[in-house]
């Protein structure tokens, strides 16, 4: 322990300093750090000023040409004002037309103004280097450290640039701005009459201060726009979780107890009756087993339903290996199906077996409703690249060739015939969309003999084709 105590107390002083430094230390810090970035970190980066958006509330309501040569008018009010610095540059630095330092004092004049377009932190430092060229170009007797055209030029350049950075940008460039007029006017200014130095600090102050208000503003209805949308969405989720909830509160209060009485009144019928015969008790068994299964789906839809984090259950979804128990309950219900495999049989995904499932569950309901009586087949066939469905039934027999010794309301092994049904017409469509969903082909029609034919693919990629 104290081997250690005595290993670790030189160092104590070193982090103590830095942790012990004062706020203004390290707020100076951060704010060279803020100059170091804004302005000296690659200033004459190529940033070119990107086109006006078209989409405000004044500009979307001109006609096509002039929204279209909307986009470029602060491209067109920058040039405007480098064609007025050159022109006042030029009248300051000598007479107009033909003298050659009055033109490239305008020309310097111009040359910062129209660099902010392309390089607006280059064309800061530009504007600061060629102010002092153009004091010498036009000599003694004007106003230093700007000349007029140079005074135009140093504060267009100082608002362009302003607008398109940031105001941190803005309030260091106004403060190197008052270093050169403050060193300009101790060592330079003496042979000049008039000093314009404290005019350019506060016309830039004020300019600068009304650009900064402009960021500030837009700042932030960008971060209120950003809250609203964000409200709007969770107001949006809520709502929606808020009708699914209703929905399956529907759901559990009609569908659920109309099923459940069904289950029992199937599981009571058969000891209201004395001596009932075997067939009326495998029916009622049936139509308990099927009530059950329906209130055992109806459960895990209207979890889903309920809430977005519904977590499914444990139980396994049924699958194509569950299809044999699925026809002897068909066949129990008086549907006579026969099923017909081809090809090697193999596991696919877990949603193409459920989806098969599911089809062959739903065809199969289709033929017990609208053709009652009728005989069916499943063929599925597993080949290279998908799975093959095919379920088809006959045509419903006509009642006059029901034996008379039989009930016409019974199959021939006993069991209790359904009676032809329209449904509701969502079969088909629930089908389509599964099929759809594993992009699969499906296609539905009558057969030529009157009968129902019912024909899907879905697609399987071999492990060949997952690899590649």
């Amino acid at each position: 322990m104290t081997e250690t105590t005595h290993q670790q107390t030189p160092a104590a002083p070193h982090g103590d300093g830095a942790g012990t430094r004062s706020p203004e230390y390290r707020l100076a810090q951060n704010a060279l750090r803020g100059l170091r970035q804004d302005l000296f970190q690659d200033p004459f980066a190529y940033r070119p000023l990107p086109p006006r958006r078209t989409d405000g509330p004044f500009v979307r309501r001109l006609p096509g040409p002039l929204r279209q040569a909307a986009q470029h008018l602060p491209h067109a009010v920058v040039a405007g004002a480098a064609l007025l610095a050159l022109c006042v540059g030029a009248v300051s630095g000598g007479l107009p037309g033909g003298d050659v330092p009055a033109l490239l004092s305008g020309l310097l004049c111009a040359l910062p103004i129209v660099a902010t377009l392309v390089r607006p932190i280059g064309a800061f430092w530009l504007s600061l280097a060629v102010t002092p060229v153009i004091a010498v170009i036009n000599g003694s007797g004007w106003d230093w450290p700007w000349m007029p055209g140079a005074f135009i030029c140093h504060l267009t350049v100082l608002v362009v640039v302003a607008l398109r950075t940031r105001p941190r940008t803005a309030a260091w460039m106004w403060v190197l701005t008052a270093a050169y007029a403050f060193l300009s006017d101790v060592f330079f200014g003496g042979s000049y009459y008039y000093t314009n130095s404290g005019p350019m600090m506060v016309t830039s102050a004020f300019a600068l201060l009304v650009v900064s208000l402009w960021h500030v503003r837009h700042t932030a209805q960008q971060e209120v726009t950003a809250q609203q949308t964000v409200t709007a969405h969770e107001r949006s989720r809520r709502t929606a979780l808020e009708e699914r909830t209703t929905i399956a509160r529907e759901l559990h209060d009609v569908v659920a107890h109309h099923m459940s009485v069904v289950a029992i009144q199937a599981e009571a019928a058969p000891y209201r009756v004395e001596n009932p015969p075997p067939e009326l008790e495998r029916a009622f068994a049936t139509i308990r087993e099927n009530a059950v299964a329906a209130l055992t789906e109806l459960r895990r839809i209207l979890g889903v339903v309920r809430a977005e984090d519904y977590e499914a259950p444990d139980a396994p979804q049924p699958t194509l290996a569950d299809l044999d128990a699925l026809l002897v309950n068909v066949r129990g219900a008086g549907l006579d199906v026969e099923k017909a495999v081809t090809g090697a049989v193999r596991e696919l995904p877990q949603g193409v077996e459920l989806s098969a499932y599911r089809i062959v569950q739903e065809a199969l309901s289709n033929s017990l409703r609208h053709a009652p009586g009728a005989s069916a087949r499943v063929e599925i066939g597993y080949v290279l690249g998908g799975l093959g469905l095919r379920v088809v039934n006959g045509p419903a027999p006509e009642p006059n060739l029901v034996k008379p010794a039989r009930h016409p309301a019974t199959t021939p092994e006993g069991g209790l015939r359904p009676h032809p049904s329209m449904g509701a017409g969502h079969g088909i469509t629930g089908m389509r969309e599964r099929v759809t969903m594993l992009n699969g082909e499906m296609t539905a029609g009558p057969t030529g003999d009157g009968g129902y034919e019912v024909a899907v693919f879905l697609p399987v990629a071999t492990a060949d084709e997952g690899d590649a």
